[in-house]
């Protein structure tokens, strides 16, 4: 049978320890007579991650190695969220949705939420668009609260490249993304003790 993108992480065991990063395209110059600087803010924003396995024995080793190699370096791509947040610390409500269509950068309008709920949502809390192959992750920068018709507008990081469906499902737990490898190479290692050591470097997928 194929194999078909996007993956989702093999099973065998979790995460042991995850650094996300989050760039920002941003450039500055500076005179070197005044030190006066100007920024010029580009669009470009993206996840990057490094991902840190547990120790483990082959029988689960070998799964993660094969879906590794499943992956063809950066020609793959799989879905990953932040393990450690499954769940919002908002109070949540309601069924939400985007509101309207062709909405790019860096805010969005949702409706079908809870009405009149102050915190609906709390600043670093994680929603996810589309779903599948058009998954993006983002964050929300600010409170959300819901107006007396369940509407609300989230600003939220990173910016959207391409806009989400109109009515399509806001996704605010167990949250994932798009992800590619970072290299065309990967690696891993094995102790004395038969142990697998295994880490990779993942950069969020930008259609």
């Amino acid at each position: 049978m194929a194999i078909s993108y996007p993956r989702d992480l093999p099973t065998a065991t979790g995460i042991a320890n995850i650094t996300l990063r989050a760039v920002n395209q941003t450039a500055m110059t500076m005179s070197p007579f005044t030190y006066k600087q100007q920024i010029h803010n580009h669009a470009g924003q993206r996840w990057e991650a490094e991902v840190q396995l547990p120790p483990m024995k082959y029988e689960n080793a070998e799964e993660w190695i094969a879906w590794l190699l499943s992956l063809n370096g950066r020609a793959g791509t799989f879905l990953m969220g932040d393990p450690n947040r499954l769940t919002a610390r908002g109070t949540l409500g309601g069924s939400p949705v985007v509101n309207g269509a062709n909405q790019t950068g860096s805010s969005i309008s949702i409706d079908g939420c809870s009405n009149n709920i102050t915190g609906w949502m709390k600043a670093g809390d994680y929603i996810q668009l589309g779903a599948a192959s058009t998954a993006t992750l983002h964050k929300v920068l600010q409170q959300v609260d819901t107006n007396a018709s369940g509407q609300a507008t989230l600003d939220i990081w990173p910016n959207m490249v391409t806009a989400p469906t109109d009515g399509s499902i806001v996704v605010t737990s167990n949250t994932v993304g798009r992800w590619r490898l970072n290299s065309g190479e990967q690696d891993w290692s094995i102790d004395n003790a038969s142990f697998y050591g295994i880490t990779f470097a993942c950069v969020q997928v930008i259609p």
